[in-house]
């Protein structure tokens, strides 16, 4: 209970921060000129991506692999919302992106039980902590956790539209 309140206050906090480096109005009289210079594009990550890599620590890294159809575990980034699909269960919630930073709702996870849960178990435990998103050459996209030794490497599904 004592670690479900911490994390509580972590993600209010967090979507505090967000909100106020985000705001529109500053209130300060600033000219639009100078307040447009201030604002940072947003890092565009609609779509779906296969999830790559997890990585937890110095102990945890999840590389997944691929090899028949049927194993394909990704994310999904639409309309400010999320949807990631590993092998056994589903996650899905909000998500707000600033410039980098990148705020994941508290959401729903299903919970069927399953021989190997290594991946549920490592999103459950990093995406919680996830705060900033890099996207290189429009198919690589790292979740950075606040913990510099947890992230999350996701890869453009190119075959995205073939299977949906």
């Amino acid at each position: 209970m004592k670690n479900q309140v911490g994390t509580f206050l972590i993600s209010m906090a967090t979507a505090a921060f967000v909100y106020t480096s985000c705001g529109g109005n500053r209130g300060d009289g600033a000219s639009d000129e100078s307040s447009s210079q201030n604002k940072t594009a947003n890092v565009d990550i609609k779509g779906r991506w296969l999830l790559d890599n997890i990585v937890s620590g110095d102990m945890v890294n999840i590389r997944l692999s691929y090899d028949y159809e049927d194993s394909l575990q990704y994310v999904v980034f639409e309309d400010s919302e999320y949807f990631i699909q590993t092998n056994c269960n589903s996650f899905s919630g909000s998500y707000t992106i600033c410039g980098d930073s990148i705020l994941l709702g508290d959401g729903i996870m299903t919970e069927k039980a399953c021989d190997d849960m290594i991946t549920e178990d490592a999103l459950r435990k990093i995406l919680p902590g996830i705060v900033a998103v890099h996207i290189e050459n429009d198919s690589i996209v790292r979740l950075d956790s606040r913990n510099p030794s947890e992230y999350i490497v996701l890869r453009k599904d190119i075959d995205e539209n073939e299977k949906e």
